[in-house]
C-alpha cells in the first residue's frame, strides 16, 4: 500500500466534478484517528446511538473492484474511512514494488465518488519506523499463507497480515463505534487468512466480503491489468473460462473434470500455470480426487494462478455444494 507525494494533502480536501468533495488525506496514525474520532462523535451528536466504521484497505492503484467495495462499505456502515499504503512486505521481487502503481490523487477521485470520507495514506517511515530493519515482530500466517500463492511467494501472507493487523489497530474507532473491514473474494486466499487471523487474534471487527468484479468479457479486476499487452488481455480469460467449466460442473451435480480445467490453460500459449486447485473455502485444504471425482457435498474454492509475462494473475470461483 506508500503512497502519492509529499505532505501537502495532509489534512487537504477539495471538490471533485459533480461536487462530490474528496476525502482528506492523512499522514499520520494521530491525525488519522483524530479525525476519525471527530467523524464518530459528531455522528453520535447527530442521533447514531452505535455508528458503524467501514474501513476499505487498497493499496492503490484503485480500480472499479475497489469502487464496489467502497460502495458497499457506503451502503452498511456510517462512516467510510479507506487506507493506501504500497506494502513492501508482501512485496517479494523488489522490481514488483517499484514498479506497483502510486496514483494517489486518481484514487482519491475514486473514493471521493463512492462517498469516502477519510483516507490514512501514510509514509514508509510512518507505517513502519526503521525499515527494513524493522518491524521485528511481525504476524505470521501459519500454514494457511504456505500453500497457493504461499507456495510462489514466501512471506507474502505474513506481510499482508501484519500490514492489516496495524490498520485495524489505526482504525478501530473509539466507543460506541463498532469496524467493519472490507475485502474483495478476488483475493480468496488472503481473505481466507485474514478471517482466521481476526478469530484467532480477537479483533473486535466484522470483516464483509464483496463479490469479484469482473471486464464484460469476464476478467477479473486488477491493477496488474494495466501491465497486460493486447493480447495477453485477450489470453488471460482463459482463466475465466477454466474456472466456469468447474463452476458449471458443480451447478449441474457433476464432477469435476480438474484436469481438463488445467489441460485448458496449459494449452494457451502466453499463459504459464502455476497452479489450478480446488480447496475448501474456509481452510485452504485442498479437496481430494474422490472428492471433486463425484458431485460436490461441501461448498468448494477453485482458485488459479498463471503468469502472462511478466505479469502475475489470479482468479477464483465460488462451487457450490451438489443439491
Amino acid at each position: 500500500m506508500p503512497t502519492g507525494t509529499g505532505l501537502t494533502l495532509e489534512d487537504t480536501a477539495r471538490h471533485a466534478p459533480g461536487d462530490q468533495e474528496l476525502p482528506a488525506v492523512h499522514r499520520t496514525r494521530a491525525g488519522f484517528r483524530a479525525a476519525l474520532a471527530e467523524k464518530v462523535h459528531a455522528a453520535v451528536l447527530s442521533g447514531v446511538p452505535a455508528p458503524t466504521v467501514g474501513l476499505v484497505p487498497t493499496m492503490g492503484a484503485l480500480h472499479g473492484g475497489h469502487a464496489a467495495l467502497v460502495r458497499q462499505a457506503r451502503s452498511e456502515t456510517d462512516i467510510v474511512v479507506a487506507s493506501v499504503f504500497v506494502n513492501p512486505l508482501q512485496f517479494g521481487d523488489p522490481a514488483d514494488l517499484d514498479n506497483y502503481p502510486r496514483t494517489l490523487e486518481a484514487d482519491r477521485e475514486i473514493l471521493g465518488a463512492e462517498g469516502c470520507e477519510l483516507v490514512f495514506a501514510p509514509d514508509l517511515a510512518e507505517m513502519y519506523p526503521g525499515y527494513p530493519d524493522a518491524p521485528i515482530v511481525t504476524v505470521s500466517a501459519g500454514h494457511m499463507g504456505e500453500v497457493l500463492e504461499g507456495a510462489s511467494r514466501p512471506g507474502h501472507f505474513d506481510g499482508v497480515c501484519t500490514v492489516v493487523a496495524k490498520l485495524w489497530h489505526t482504525a478501530l474507532p473509539p466507543a460506541p463505534a463498532r469496524l467493519l473491514s472490507y475485502f474483495g473474494q478476488k483475493d480468496a486466499q488472503q481473505l481466507a487468512v485474514l478471517r482466521r487471523m481476526r478469530a484467532d487474534l480477537d479483533f473486535d471487527l466484522e470483516i464483509r466480503a464483496v463479490p469479484l468484479v469482473r471486464s464484460p468479457e469476464g476478467l477479473a479486476l486488477s491493477s496488474r491489468n494495466t501491465r497486460l499487452s493486447p493480447e495477453a488481455l485477450e489470453a488471460a480469460l482463459v482463466l475465466y473460462r477454466s474456472l466456469g467449466t468447474l463452476r458449471r460442473a458443480a451447478e449441474e451435480g457433476r464432477p469435476l473434470d480438474v484436469g481438463a480445467a488445467r489441460a485448458m490453460v496449459e494449452a494457451e500459449p502466453l499463459a504459464g500455470l502455476d497452479y489450478l486447485e480446488v480447496v475448501d473455502h474456509a481452510t485452504l485444504e485442498p479437496l481430494t480426487p474422490e472428492e471433486w471425482g463425484r458431485p460436490l457435498e461441501r461448498e468448494a474454492l477453485a482458485l488459479v494462478a498463471a503468469e502472462f509475462a511478466p505479469v502475475r494473475l489470479i482468479d477464483n470461483m465460488v462451487l457450490p455444494a451438489s443439491s
